[in-house]
Formats: structure tokens, sequence, C-alpha cells
């Protein structure tokens, strides 16, 4: 008997909460037909969809979106008219119609017991959403511009996602919408802002079909890269924004500290060859190439480098350095035996190198103190040896 009871109690239960569901359903669409008060509409759908028994009911989805849709078309119609609005509400708006579309999506395409999918609301959801899209992006670019990166990200990215939503299949976003780049830009300079490289890198591939920001791109991604430790990549980075971009002054510079720190100064001078190609003349590459050449014991080719970039700029310290050590070398490494005359000419060249270093970077004595130590000692200038001598004794 108390087994047919509580069958009994179970089904009122059941009958009363379909009736209740029955009723606010109903009282919804009441509210949509009268257009006030559309608010309403969507907090009895959101209510309903609190109770796990209603979390797939497609009505309740398709009455909830066309709530927050006439939400937003009224906000879209004051601003048409000038009307002052809360355009961030606006934007939210048009992020949760796309939001709910595709959970409804989600759930009205699946199968059937016969394993068939025929979805009832994708083609008019779709076709209504594309439309709205283009406030995704912009929604995007309203956080961005008030500095809010993780919410102009999510906006960005929802733009993006939509090529991988079932419910725009067959729309193809990815090849057709020519926006796809730019808004994927616009993602990865987000993540770079936030200083997260897993961001960064996510819609990379995508960011670089915008030409116009492909410099900014690479160099966000070989931050990124770097970031994460991940040097072949990081290089890979350089190396792509090096033969795209030669004269900018990140991807250069970089790529040759990345190999002059390792002790990699045979790449390294293919590196500074290929930049030479592009620009003879160029005066970070003529310098870079001159370290490069002290770097391998090339000394003649060292100064002949040196020679060249003070003949173009004579007011950069650091490449008088470069010739001076240079002349240094290229002494040290004779027989003193066979060749005094010739040793005792390049202190000579070396000595006016290195004078006008001292000059031009006076705080470098750690550089130039020692240097002019052995020049004036070999070329017996005994006053401005101990000079120098004092200096090194401080």
């Amino acid at each position: 008997m108390m087994k047919y009871v509580f069958f009994a109690v179970c089904g009122l239960i059941m009958s009363a909460t379909c009736c209740a569901q029955r009723k606010q359903i109903g009282d919804a669409r009441t509210i949509l037909k009268s257009g006030k008060n559309i608010e309403q509409a969507e907090k009895l759908m959101t209510d309903l969809l609190k109770d796990k028994a209603n979390e797939e009911n497609t009505r309740i989805y398709d009455i909830w979106l066309q709530a927050v849709e006439k939400q937003y078309l009224a906000l879209n119609e004051k601003m048409y008219i000038k009307e002052k609005v809360d355009t961030t509400k606006f934007f939210d708006l048009a992020k949760r119609m796309f939001v709910i579309a595709e959970r409804l999506d989600s759930i009205d395409a699946k199968p059937d017991k016969n394993g068939k999918s025929n979805p009832e609301y994708r083609k008019s959801n779709a076709a209504k959403m594309q439309g709205y899209r283009p406030n995704i992006y912009y929604g995007g670019a309203h956080h961005l511009k008030k500095g809010d990166f993780k919410t102009a990200f999510d906006f960005f990215e929802m733009y993006l996602d939509c090529d991988r939503q079932p419910l725009f299949t067959g729309y193809d976003f990815m090849y057709k919408d020519p926006k796809m780049g730019e808004v994927a830009y616009w993602a990865t300079y987000c993540g770079y802002r936030m200083n997260d490289p897993v961001l960064v890198l996510r819609h990379a591939s995508t960011a670089q079909r915008d030409e116009q920001k492909l410099e900014y791109t690479l160099q966000y991604m070989a931050e990124a890269w770097e970031k994460l430790k991940d040097d072949s990549m990081y290089t890979a980075t350089l190396w792509q924004g090096f033969k795209k971009y030669p004269k900018s002054n990140y991807f250069f510079p970089r790529l040759m500290d990345n190999y002059n720190r390792r002790g990699n100064y045979e790449m390294a001078d293919s590196v500074v060859n290929e930049a030479l190609k592009t620009d003879t003349l160029n005066e970070l590459f003529l310098f870079a190439k001159s370290m490069v050449m002290l770097n391998l014991k090339k000394y003649g080719d060292c100064l002949k480098f040196s020679d060249q970039l003070i003949a173009l700029n004579p007011n950069l310290a650091d490449i008088y350095y470069n010739g001076g050590i240079a002349c240094l070398n290229i002494a040290q490494r004779m027989d003193s035996r066979k060749y005094k005359k010739q040793i005792k000419k390049m202190y000579e060249r070396a000595r006016p190198y290195m004078e006008k270093y001292r000059e031009m970077a006076p705080d470098e004595k750690d550089k130039w103190a020692p240097a002019l130590y052995r020049i004036y000692f070999n070329l017996n200038m005994g006053k401005q040896f101990d000079e120098i001598d004092k200096i090194l004794r401080k």
C-alpha cells in the first residue's frame, strides 16, 4: 500500500512541477509579446534552468535567447537614434546571446535514438547570430579601450571561436571572414598585455594573417616562447621576424644576442651577413659585424669593419674599443723576434683608438685602462704609463 502512495505522491509532485514550468514559460511568452519588463522574462527562464531536470529543455533556451535578444535590440535602437545607453551592457547582451545560442544548438543537435541529428533551431539562429557577430568584435574593442584586457580577450576569442562552433557549420569563417586575422591579433595583444604567454600563442597563427601588424605579432610570440623557456621556438620566431623585417630594432639584436650568449659566433656571423645584404651601410649591422669578427678572432676583418663604421659615424664610442683591441691582438700574435717594427706599428695604431674610447667613455676604465697600459708600456711612453698604472692600482 505504501508503495502505491509513494508513486502517487511522486506523480503529484511531477505534475505540479510541469504545471509550474508551463506557467513560467507562458508568463515569459506573454512578457515578450508585451515588449515590457523583458528582464523578467529572462529571469523566469534562468530560474527554470536552475533545476537540473530542465538543463536540456530547448524551449526554455529558445525563450531565454528571445528575451536577451529583445533587450539587445532595444538598446541597439536607442543607439541608432543617438540616445545615451550603457554600452558595456549592450555588448554583454550580445555576448550572452552567443553563449545561449551555442548552448541551445549543442542540445538541439543531439542525435535521436536512431543516431540522426536534425537541429530545429540551427539554421535560423546561425543566420541571426552572424548578423550580430560584428558587435562581438566591437565589444572586445570597447573593453580594450578601457584597458580591461581579460574581458576584451574573451570577446575577441568568442568572435574567433565561431569558426569551430557547430552552430555555424558551413560558414567557414576562418577562410571567408577577412577580419579573422585582425581579431586574432587583438586577442594576441591582450594576452601580451596580461603577461600570459599561453594566451599570446593561442591565436597567434591566425594573427599572422594581419600583415599590417605582423611585426608586432612576431615580437609578442618571441617573448612568449622566451617566457616559456622554449629556446628552439624563440630562435625560430626571431629568424622569422628577422627575415621579414631585417631592419627592425627588435629581431636582429635579439637574434645576435641569442647566438653570442651561447658562443655560437658562426651563426651570429651568418645573421649579420644576411643583414648586410639588405643594407651595407647600416651602422648597427657594421658594429655587429666588427663584434663577431672580434669574437671569431678575425682581427684584420674586425679592424676593417671598425674603420668603415668610424668613417660613417665617428660618434660611437664602442667601435673605437673594437678597433683598438683588434690592433692589440694582431700585435700579440706576431713573433716579437721577427716583427718588432710591425708590432710597434700595431701598438701605435691601437693608441688613437683607445685614447678616443677613453675620452668618449671615461667611466669604462675597466676596459680602456688595461689596454692603454699595454700600449704605453710597449711604446715606452713613461709619463702616460705612470698615469695608467696609478689608475689601475686604485
